[in-house]
């Protein structure tokens, strides 16, 4: 059992190896770590000291304790030091000849009994195995950079791996205060074959000039809650690195969607590697920090800074629809001092948008976010109609209804014949083309897309969708308006999904696509996108919460739109809609709730 591992050995102590030394260290069990020489030795016995050094200095770590973990370490370069360790990790380059190498050696020196766990992010673990007389014995067990700080360890099993090493393994990663997840051997595992995939497609979406680097981040770190942005994460991770695990994943998948964006290439080609050469999408203070000196501000990334254009006049807003996204939006634009006209089908259903602005306004005092004169001011803003004509002298009139195309194509029709001349109309699409709405009007260059996201009072990001007939001051009105309620706008072509959608659902069907090969549960999944990648919620309790329906729409959207064999809707997720399990809102989805 885990019980017995009081003595581990770890081959390699480069960047990896030493964090998982530390980590084994700081847990109370010995460590003999091996180098292949008194140099590289010194180096990562450095990088030991200079990480538990930090730690004290941080306050997550007393001197005693650190004084007291390098007692536990005893390292040296002589491979049969490790001859009477139950465990083995070899931690070595990432390398597959190296780490054959190093497995055969450890094969020939330790006992039958002992186990053997390669560290790799994306070698086949079968593989590695093949290569010994104890395939049964030899485990993956992938840790995540820097190892004392991150949370995550995918245990990685073949097919003839042993199921009381995969337990005794996953006690030990326990053990040591670390979250295990269990996935079968296949390039990527859990983690990277998810994240990677969308990380090639942010840079094949800047490659296209579909958006700047800012946009993409920020879009999905303010409409995922991503702590990071998918570029900025790619120049922390090393391009290079980046580069090898798509190219991997890419010869066993045949996916190209793993295809390394080309863009990717030449920048590696170019040296330019990320934080670790002081440039690579961004260019940064100095090699290994994290200050960016190129950043482009948001504010000239709008179309009125970048071409001129005036913002029209916007004083009254008109919102079309009944729902929560439309009474979101009434909220914010009346909180923010815009005049608020609503049009939704009936007098119950305008009722119910008061009600529920004035619920949300009321939970708003609750809890300290505005005083009872901000909400008395904002509910004086606001007039509810069943009338589309009382939108007629609105400046902006944004669609917030249903999302099928016809009905909206219907809906900006007659907007265009209410509405006075040079008002801007816009659509909250989140899928649908935009131009499809504007040519039903007559005033195509007054229309754009302005994708909110929801709950609008909550959620910072606004997609800003011109055409390519919108006009320059229509764009810039958009930004203008997005600005002064609060909003982080960004900038992305008329296309299927825009920035976040094209990048997030792909990422989700990806997740069903494997859930469906029997490659790891829900569990396993959902925790090692959370834990691995701190994002706020696992694919399968995101799209429970978004519905498997909506999702499937918006996948066979993508789909529709690139033709990406890849984009093809998983299977399971249309059989799971056809039997009504459409998530949270029917109480069961890829969960019962």
């Amino acid at each position: 059992m885990a019980g017995d591992f009081t003595r581990v050995g770890v081959v390699g102590l480069g960047t990896m190896g030493a964090g998982i030394a530390e980590v084994l260290a700081r847990a109370g069990i010995e460590v003999v770590g091996v180098e292949h020489d008194d140099r590289a030795l010194a180096r990562g016995l450095g990088r030991i000291r200079h990480s538990t050094d930090r730690a004290v200095d941080g306050g997550k770590l007393t001197g005693a304790d650190r004084d007291a973990l390098f007692t536990r370490i005893r390292a040296g370069t002589d491979l049969s030091a490790v001859a009477d360790c139950r465990l083995v990790i070899e931690a070595v380059p990432e390398r597959l000849e190296d780490k054959r190498a190093v497995l055969a050696d450890l094969d020939a020196l330790c006992p039958s009994g002992t186990i053997i766990a390669t560290n790799t992010s994306s070698l086949s673990i079968t593989e590695l195995a093949t290569g010994t007389s104890r395939s049964s014995r030899v485990v993956g067990t992938h840790w995540f950079n820097p190892a004392p700080v991150m949370g995550l360890v995918e245990i990685v099993r073949t097919v003839v791996t042993d199921a009381t090493v995969l337990a005794d393994v996953e006690a030990l990663v326990t053990k040591v205060g670390k979250t295990a997840v269990i996935a079968a051997d296949r390039a990527g595992f859990i983690v990277d074959a998810l994240l990677f995939g969308y990380l090639n497609s942010a840079v094949g979406m800047l490659e296209a000039h579909y958006a700047t680097r800012e946009d993409i981040d920020a879009a999905m770190r303010l409409g995922c809650g991503h702590p990071i942005g998918p570029l900025a994460l790619l120049d922390l991770i090393g391009l290079d690195s980046a580069y090898e695990i798509l190219d991997s994943i890419h010869r066993t998948s045949h996916d190209h969607l793993h295809a390394p964006a080309p863009l990717l290439r030449q920048l590696v080609a170019a040296g330019m590697l990320g934080r670790k050469t002081g440039r690579g999408f961004y260019t940064y203070a100095a090699p290994d920090t994290s200050e960016i000196v190129d950043v482009v501000p948001a504010a000239a990334t709008t179309a009125g800074t970048v071409t001129g254009a005036t913002p029209r006049p916007v004083r009254t807003a008109g919102i079309v629809g009944s729902g929560t996204m439309a009474a979101g939006i009434v909220e914010v634009c009346a909180r923010y001092g815009y005049d608020v006209v609503f049009h939704a089908r009936g007098e119950e259903k305008v009722a119910a948008v008061r009600k529920k602005l004035e619920s949300s306004l009321e939970r708003g005092v609750e809890k300290g976010k505005i005083s009872l004169d901000d909400r008395a001011a904002a509910l004086s803003r606001v007039r509810g109609s069943t009338d589309l004509a009382a939108l007629a002298g609105c400046d902006l009139v944004i669609e917030a209804i249903v999302e099928d195309l016809a009905v909206k194509r219907a809906l900006f029709a007659a907007l265009d014949a209410v509405v006075r001349p040079g008002a801007v109309l816009a659509t909250t699409t989140s899928s649908l083309p935009v131009i499809e709405c504007a040519a039903a009007t007559a005033r195509p260059r007054d229309v754009v897309g302005m994708h909110w996201f929801n709950p609008a009072q909550v959620m910072r990001l606004v997609e800003i969708v011109p055409t390519v007939l919108t006009a320059d001051d229509v764009t810039a009105t958009a930004f203008e308006v997005a600005r002064a309620v609060g909003k982080h706008p960004v900038r992305c072509g008329d296309r299927a999904g825009f920035i976040v959608n094209a990048l997030l659902f792909p990422y989700l069907n990806d997740a069903v696509k494997m859930l469906a090969d029997h490659y790891a549960d829900i569990d396993a999944i959902d925790t090692a996108m959370t834990v691995g990648c701190g994002h706020p919620m696992g694919p399968f309790a995101l799209v429970d919460v978004v519905g498997l329906d909506v999702t499937l729409a918006i996948q066979r959207a993508l789909y529709q739109e690139f033709r990406e064999p890849g984009h093809a809707p998983a299977p399971l997720l249309e059989h799971l809609v056809r039997a009504g399990y459409l998530g949270r809102k029917t109480r069961r989805g890829f969960r019962i709730h």
